[in-house]
């Protein structure tokens, strides 16, 4: 009996999904495995815990930077072609990352590593945007940013298995297979999609080659600027690298407000719900990330757990995350974006409390308690944020907004990075510093939830229809 055409189509979208899945989930994954493979990397490299901690900021930098930019490449491309391209790339980034000798070069491939991941994910929400009917596609986003959240709970344990079984090494290894699947389904199951670059080419449109050689200039710089603050570096050096920040961030500005097609933006930050989002989940992402990378530190310098066990620890935080999340995006659409999203963070921020109050001290099970809680209140707070910021903005402007807040989302993981690395010194068994980085995560949770206060209180629509803040820009 020959398959109806609706099986048959059925049948094609789930391949289509896992094709995209495949490709999207090596980035949280790569980004939260790391933490747990830091400290026998800094051992076996030779290097400081402040030097290695560039692993992670060179790689969010590099994300940050060309997020905003790889949907207009996609689209001038060809989405199709982008995916399979980046996931190439990845492949070999990894395998350049698993067999580096030095510092210097796994430092390169872990920014190649960046940069290829920039490539597939915006192509990758796109394709589905194509393929996936009207009727099925919200339920199909949302379960795509499932097992996005799904990888990076699972980093830490993974990351260290792997690292317990094969070294450091093994974290870049693991992406090879996944690499190879995703590229060979990829190649036959995704749908070519003709490259836009006619849209590029209407009068007066040119691709911001300023905004974006500036914008990773900016972002690096001041990573670099935190760090040197925190180690206590010499004012001269600190003052004239703060200068040159200074003067890239005007240049920068002054470069956004005239492109045609900026990267950044700039004129979203004139709507108040999208400047409340973007700022909350910078803070609430800060506090978040530093987290995650100072407590397997910490419980390595004190000793007595392995790295599986240090993983294990980190996963209640980010799965706990993960199980609350769809519940609370059902809340969001009820409720408003706004209650959700300062409840959900109100619990964070008091969640970090106990953690800056023990500081290193803390003890396990108090840990993983907080851990969860943690989890939890950032689980409950996203779905809100993200959302708020997406239709706070114009309706012509919401794939820009999408990719403006992640940018946001990054910046928070590299500012708290930075300084983490200054806190926690060079000394790998000396665990002093973490008390101030538990501190930072409190402060930087409660700046977050006094951020969305500024979110709006109910669902655009339902009564005073579109912000008037969106409407009074849409035409700029």
């Amino acid at each position: 009996m020959a398959e109806s055409p609706e099986r048959s189509r059925g049948a094609g979208e789930r391949l289509i999904v896992t094709a995209v899945v495949l490709g999207a989930v090596l980035m949280p994954l790569n980004s939260t495995m790391i933490a747990v493979a830091l400290p026998e990397l800094t051992g076996d490299l030779g290097i400081t815990v402040s030097r290695s901690a560039w692993l992670v900021t060179a790689y969010l930098v590099a994300l940050a930077s060309l997020l905003p930019l790889a949907g207009d490449l996609a689209d001038r491309f060809g989405r199709r072609r982008m995916i399979l391209t980046g996931l190439a790339i990845f492949g070999l980034a990894s395998l350049g990352a698993a067999i580096s000798p030095s510092f210097e070069s796994l430092l390169v491939f872990r920014v190649l590593q960046a940069i290829s991941g920039a490539m597939v994910l915006p192509a990758g929400w796109a394709i589905l945007r194509e393929a996936i009917p009207e009727e099925r596609r919200a339920y199909i986003f949302g379960l795509m940013g499932a097992m996005v959240g799904l990888a990076a709970g699972i980093g830490p344990p993974l990351g260290g298995l792997l690292t317990e079984a094969f070294g450091w090494r093994g974290i870049f290894y693991v992406n090879v297979p996944v690499v190879m699947a995703a590229l060979i389904l990829g190649w036959r199951v995704l749908p070519g999609s003709r490259s836009h670059s006619d849209a590029g080419s209407e009068p007066g449109v040119r691709f911001d080659f300023a905004g974006a050689l500036l914008l990773p200039a900016v972002l690096s710089g001041l990573a670099g600027v935190l760090m040197a603050i925190a180690r206590g570096a010499p004012w001269l050096i600190v003052g004239s690298s703060a200068a040159a920040v200074a003067i890239g961030a005007v240049l920068l500005g002054i470069a956004e407000t005239r492109a045609s097609s900026p990267v950044l933006q700039p004129r979203l930050f004139r709507i108040r719900g999208f400047t409340a989002a973007a700022g909350g989940v910078a803070f609430s992402n800060m506090s978040m990330y530093v987290t995650l990378l100072a407590v397997p530190l910490m419980l390595t310098a004190k000793g007595g757990h392995s790295n599986l066990e240090i993983g294990l620890v980190l996963m209640s935080l980010s799965i706990a995350s993960f199980i609350v999340s769809p519940i609370a995006g059902r809340f969001a659409d009820r409720l408003g974006r706004r209650t959700p999203t300062v409840f959900g963070l109100t619990i964070a921020t008091a969640a970090a409390i106990p953690l800056a109050v023990e500081g290193s001290a803390i003890s396990i099970p108090l840990l993983v308690g907080v851990l969860i809680v943690f989890g939890v209140g950032f689980g409950i707070a996203n779905p809100g944020m993200q959302t708020g910021a997406i239709e706070a903005a114009p309706r012509n402007r919401t794939a820009a907004a999408s990719g403006v807040f992640s940018t946001s989302r990054y910046f928070g993981s590299i500012v708290g990075s930075a300084i983490l690395a200054g806190l926690i010194g060079t000394d790998r068994a000396d665990v002093s510093g973490i008390d101030g980085v538990f501190i930072l995560a409190l402060v930087a949770a409660g700046i977050s939830l006094i951020s969305v206060l500024g979110l709006a209180s109910r669902r655009p629509g339902t009564a005073a229809g579109e912000p008037a803040e969106a409407t009074a820009i849409a035409g700029d």
